[in-house]
C-alpha cells in the first residue's frame, strides 16, 4: 500500500466513525485543544459533514496555563470554520470548590492537568453530551493502547479497560444507558507520523510552537521548560532553538531542541526518534508506569 493509500484508508475510517456517532447518538461534542491531533480531527469532521454544519459544538477544557500561541490559534480556527466553541475552565471548578489547586509555580512539573477531569465531566453533564470525540492515539501511551475507538464511561464518567466492547469488522455498539457516555477516538489507529503526513497532505496550519523557534528555557528533571508567568525557573535560563511535539500546560510540557522550520523537517526528526511524544515531553506521564491509566479510570481524556 502506498503512503497516500494508507492515509486515505485512515481518513475513510475516521470519517466513518464521525458519521456513525452522528447517526447513533443524540448530543456529541468534539474536544479541541488547539493541538495537532485535534486540528486533524477538525479537518476530518469537515470531510464528514461539509458543506453542512457540524452536528455538535467544539469544547476546550482550559486549565488557564496554556501556550498563548495555541489559544490564539484555537479561537481563530474555530471562528474560521464557523462552529460554536465552548470553553470549560478549570479555574471555575476550583472557585466552585469542585477541585483543589495542585499547581505550585515554585515546583516545575506540577500542574492543573488532573483537575481537567472534574471540569470535563461537569461540562459533559451540563451539556447533556452522550459522546465526546477526542484525538487520542494508541501509539501515545500504554493505557491508550488498551482503549477501543468507542470507549464507554459509566454514570460517574469512569473507564474500565476490562469492560470495553468488541469492535469486529469496524462495527461499533453505541448503546448507552441514561447517565453514561462514550468517548470516541477516530484517529486511534494513527501514529504520530501519520498525523504529520496528513497535516502535510492537507496543508493544515498549526500553532507556531510546533516548529523551531527561539525561546527562553530552563532545564529541570531532564526536560526543557519555557520561562513563563506560570513557572519559576529551577535553574539558569538560556535561549535555545526548540519546538514542541505535543500541546499541554506550560507548567508540564517540555520542548525538544530542533531546527525544524517546516512540516517536512518535523517528519524527518520524528522518523529518527524512538521516544514517544508524551514520554519525552510530558512531566505528568512520568510520575508512574500507570499514571495515564489511573487518570483515565477517573474520567480523564
Amino acid at each position: 500500500m502506498s503512503a497516500s493509500d494508507h492515509l486515505h484508508a485512515l481518513e475513510s475510517e475516521a470519517v466513518h466513525v464521525f458519521r456513525e456517532v452522528a447517526a447513533e447518538l443524540e448530543r456529541p461534542v468534539l474536544l479541541f485543544s488547539g493541538g495537532k491531533d485535534s486540528i486533524v480531527l477538525l479537518r476530518l469532521a469537515e470531510k464528514a459533514f461539509r458543506p453542512g454544519r457540524f452536528p455538535f459544538p467544539v469544547l476546550h477544557v482550559d486549565t488557564g496555563h496554556n501556550f498563548p500561541e495555541v489559544l490564539e490559534y484555537r479561537d481563530r480556527r474555530v471562528r474560521e470554520i464557523g462552529e460554536r466553541l465552548i470553553v470549560a475552565k478549570v479555574e471555575d471548578s476550583i472557585a466552585a470548590g469542585r477541585a483543589r489547586e495542585e499547581w505550585d509555580p515554585g515546583r516545575p512539573g506540577t500542574s492543573r492537568n488532573r483537575l481537567q477531569t472534574v471540569t470535563l465531566l461537569d461540562a459533559i453533564e451540563q451539556g447533556r453530551f452522550d459522546a465526546a470525540f477526542g484525538g487520542a492515539r494508541r501509539d501515545e501511551e500504554r493505557a491508550r493502547a488498551k482503549e477501543r475507538i468507542f470507549s464507554f464511561r459509566d454514570d460517574f464518567g469512569q473507564w474500565d479497560p476490562r469492560a470495553q466492547r468488541p469492535e469486529l469488522w469496524n462495527l461499533y455498539n453505541g448503546r448507552i444507558r441514561r447517565g453514561e457516555h462514550v468517548r470516541v477516538f477516530p484517529i486511534s489507529n494513527w501514529t504520530e507520523l501519520d498525523v504529520w503526513h496528513y497535516i502535510q497532505q492537507e496543508r493544515l496550519e498549526l500553532p507556531s510552537i510546533y516548529f523551531a523557534h527561539e525561546r527562553e528555557v530552563f532545564e529541570h528533571d531532564g526536560m526543557l521548560y519555557a520561562r513563563s508567568e506560570w513557572v519559576e525557573p529551577s535553574s539558569q535560563t538560556f535561549t535555545e532553538s526548540v519546538r514542541y511535539r505535543t500541546v499541554g500546560d506550560m507548567t508540564i510540557t517540555g520542548a525538544v531542541r530542533s531546527a525544524a522550520l517546516a512540516v517536512a523537517d518535523v517528519i524527518t526528526e520524528i522518523a529518527a526518534t524512538r521516544v514517544t511524544e508524551r514520554g519525552e515531553t510530558r512531566a505528568d506521564d512520568r510520575t508512574s508506569e500507570a499514571a495515564m491509566e489511573d487518570r483515565k479510570r477517573q474520567g480523564y481524556f
